[in-house]
């Protein structure tokens, strides 16, 4: 039976790297009944809307969602950010974010997972006095034990299968001292269930440096929502660059479909020059693939990309070369 998977190309290139990423799943014998949905700045800017409630009820019956990207300009700040992105995030309980970087010529190879739905993008805080020279504005982190430990537990996991058997935690303990010290607990008492698994502490500060000059000691990486937000666009820039970073926004509990996308935005300003590099969003739909128990097709797609994805030529050739790899 096909896998009925959501589509949302959305903005900018979002729509032409999703079709190479559907062009390439294609190609490794996977069936996807697909269902389409636009959405994203554009449809914002036609007719206001973001995400109907009915949508997103619709989305729980499907088995993934394949994301290209959202954001045009003339759209306010935060619009599509809370009212797509992480209304979807919260709704759907997508509370592991997972990005794989690797490049063999950089000495990359390592997963970093990131809390998805607390910690400073849970929405808590607000304004008082707003417009006048007293305005004060607030914006805590919210983090519960159990947002924190089954993240930890997801990371633990799945460092106990890498070769290397290694789990780095970054955060700022030294100067977050609630939030830093509930992660450094909880991090603590999960280990002793892994035993395996060798652990190590890094400062978020020092972690943005290692990740430039020695990014070769880290495996796997568990992180907070606002660290793992910055760290993985900067894992992108030191694997290749982000037309290579994809990932995984995972409810690893099934309850709902997880969500793929790559980490780049809409790029505005390359839309339709047919020059977007695809292999983020190609490698996020083996990750998709992967997700949806198709190990064979997601692991032909990701050493294909892995080899292809610099290809010159643009968007389609990128594609097209990927494709004939793994037919």
């Amino acid at each position: 039976m096909a896998h009925r998977v959501g589509i949302l190309g959305g903005d900018g290139i979002g729509p032409e790297v999703i079709a190479e990423g559907l062009k390439v799943i294609a190609a490794a014998g996977v069936e996807l009944d697909t269902v389409n949905y636009d959405l994203g700045g554009a449809r914002y800017l036609n007719d206001g809307t973001v995400l109907p409630d009915d949508v997103l009820e619709e989305w729980r019956d499907l088995d993934a969602i394949y994301l290209g990207a959202v954001g045009t300009p003339g759209v306010p700040p935060g619009v599509i950010e809370r009212g797509l992105l992480l209304k979807m995030r919260f709704a759907l309980d997508l509370y592991i974010n997972q990005r794989p970087f690797v490049s063999p010529d950089h000495g990359v190879d390592m997963m970093v997972i990131r809390e998805n739905t607390e910690g400073t993008y849970a929405g808590e805080g607000g304004f008082l006095r707003q417009g006048t020279a007293h305005e004060i504005a607030t914006q805590g982190s919210v983090n519960t034990r159990m947002g924190v430990e089954r993240c930890v537990r997801h990371a633990f996991e799945l460092a106990a299968t890498t070769e290397r058997k290694h789990l780095t935690l970054v955060h700022k303990t030294n100067v977050l001292t609630f939030s830093g010290d509930l992660w450094q607990r909880t991090f603590d008492i999960v280990a002793a269930e892994f035993p395996q698994v060798e652990t190590a502490y890094n400062h978020v500060d020092a972690a943005c440096i290692y990740f430039v000059q020695s990014p070769e000691q880290y495996d796997v990486i568990v992180t907070d929502n606002l660290f793992g937000d910055i760290l993985t666009d900067l894992g992108g820039a030191v694997s290749g660059g982000i037309g290579f970073a994809a990932s995984a926004n995972l409810n690893p509990d099934r309850t709902g479909p997880s969500m793929f996308e790559p980490v780049h935005g809409s790029a505005p300003d390359i839309a339709g020059t047919g020059v977007a590099n695809p292999t983020a969003a190609i490698i996020s739909g083996a990750m998709m693939l992967r997700h949806l128990g198709e190990t064979d097709a997601a692991d032909r797609i990701t050493a294909a990309a892995h080899q292809l994805g610099s290809t010159q030529g643009g968007t389609v050739a990128v594609g097209d070369a990927i494709a004939a790899a793994v037919a």
